[in-house]
């Protein structure tokens, strides 16, 4: 069996152990266009702040690839791929062939088309090491940098994290009226953003840079801004273009419980699919390293199953939105999605904060935000994937003091691994 694989990152690697579990023999290639071994995306933000080094940001051990009989084709471009011939087209003009494939493309950053962008020279985006890499040599030039980070989404936040001891001044631009507007609410967002400009961050939200020029942005109020280093963290798409035309495609690869595509033998996991988020019901793109990893850990065991009657198929169909991050030693998780009635505790000290806000629906768990005191997620996660009756547990208590206690005798059983 020939296994090939597009993408070097979480899904990739969960996918190369998936198949392992089933298949010690089979040949797998992954193919990726980067320069590097597999490494923690999300650690981009630490290496600049001096917290990890490359070698620490591996995702898996120097053996992994030797180990699993993996043959890695770095800098390899795929520019087409051909499901008739089962053949994927390199841009070195060489040619793989498979028997199963799986694309876990991942996702690209998304620049709008600013006027004056072009003739901005120190300019990054923040997604990949080679982005580390540049960022870093741009502060290096200069003592003291001015950084204008443009998106004070999860991705610009962590790189004014990561850069805060290296420049003189980081500014954060974004269209929204408020910081992290995706994963946080209002009072939740006031939280993290007032600890931010405790550290020095400036912000200009509701705001839109109307051009830029070599070293400055001008507003489109008028106001100019000068800085040393531009960051562009705007938004991600996912990379479909690969299976246009061959696989059903919304805004992401669309992929069924197994991470197959509507294209034969190929499947498709990470952060380019659309995928069902069980709190909500519907399909959407939830581009979370964790939800990569175990979508691609799925695609693996299927790709090499061969058949339904494959005792060893699996599912992955309890998939949920879900950040775990930190700023500045603030953690915060958020899960779900915020919609039905709400539970609120919003309890600030001058040493700690505890902000918890659940929301809640005909008798589910839909989602919650935790900033500050972020002990026993766990346990309102499990309760948002199982979509657990609520009037099965003690939610008073679970909203006050998450625990097990909460929950029934035989229910502690089964979460425990047995307990008498």
């Amino acid at each position: 069996m020939k296994y090939v694989i597009i993408g070097n990152s979480a899904a990739g690697i969960g996918a190369v152990e998936g198949i392992r579990s089933v298949d010690k023999q089979g040949e797998i290639k992954i193919i990726t266009d980067e320069a590097y071994h597999t490494y923690s995306r999300p650690l981009i933000s630490y290496l600049l702040l001096g917290k990890v080094t490359e070698e620490k940001m591996k995702y898996r051990g120097d053996g992994f690839y030797s180990d699993n009989n993996v043959t890695l084709l770095k800098n390899s471009t795929v520019i087409k791929i051909d499901a008739e011939k089962k053949q994927i087209s390199l841009c070195n003009g060489n040619t793989e062939s498979y028997d199963k494939l799986l694309v876990a493309s991942g996702s690209s950053p998304f620049v709008p088309p600013f006027e004056g962008i072009e003739n901005v020279k120190n300019k990054v985006t923040f997604m990949s090491l080679d982005d580390a890499h540049k960022l870093d040599e741009m502060l290096s030039k200069k003592a003291g940098a001015k950084v204008l980070i443009i998106g004070a989404g999860l991705i610009g936040l962590k790189c004014a994290e990561g850069i805060q001891k290296r420049a003189s001044k980081i500014t954060v631009v974004d269209l929204a009226p408020r910081i992290l507007s995706s994963i946080l609410d209002e009072d939740g967002a006031k939280i993290v953003q007032e600890h931010l400009e405790k550290q020095g961050v400036e912000f200009k939200l509701a705001s839109s840079v109307k051009k830029f020029e070599e070293n400055s942005a001008i507003f489109e109020g008028g106001e100019k801004v000068d800085f040393d280093a531009l960051v562009l963290a705007v938004g991600v798409r996912p990379n479909t273009s690969l299976l246009k035309d061959i696989a059903n495609i919304d805004r992401g690869i669309i992929v069924n419980g197994k991470s197959e595509t509507s294209a034969k033998d190929i499947y498709a996991a990470g952060d380019c699919t659309q995928t069902l988020d069980v709190s909500s019901g519907q399909n959407k793109i939830m581009a979370l390293l964790p939800n990569a990893y175990m979508q691609g850990e799925c695609a693996g065991i299927n790709m090499a199953c061969g058949s339904d009657a494959c005792a060893a198929q699996k599912s992955f169909d309890k998939a949920i939105p879900m950040n775990a991050i930190g700023f500045f030693g603030l953690h915060m998780i958020t899960a779900g999605n915020y919609t039905g009635e709400t539970f609120l505790k919003n309890e600030q000290g001058s040493d700690q904060i505890c902000y918890k806000k659940l929301f809640y629906s005909d008798n589910k768990l839909n989602g919650f935000i935790l900033i500050g005191d972020v002990e026993k997620a766990g346990i309102y996660t499990s309760l948002i994937r199982e979509r657990t009756p609520l009037d099965s547990i003690d939610f008073d208590l679970i909203c006050e003091k998450p625990g097990l206690m909460a929950f029934t005798k035989e229910d502690r059983k089964i979460k425990l691994g047995g307990e008498r």
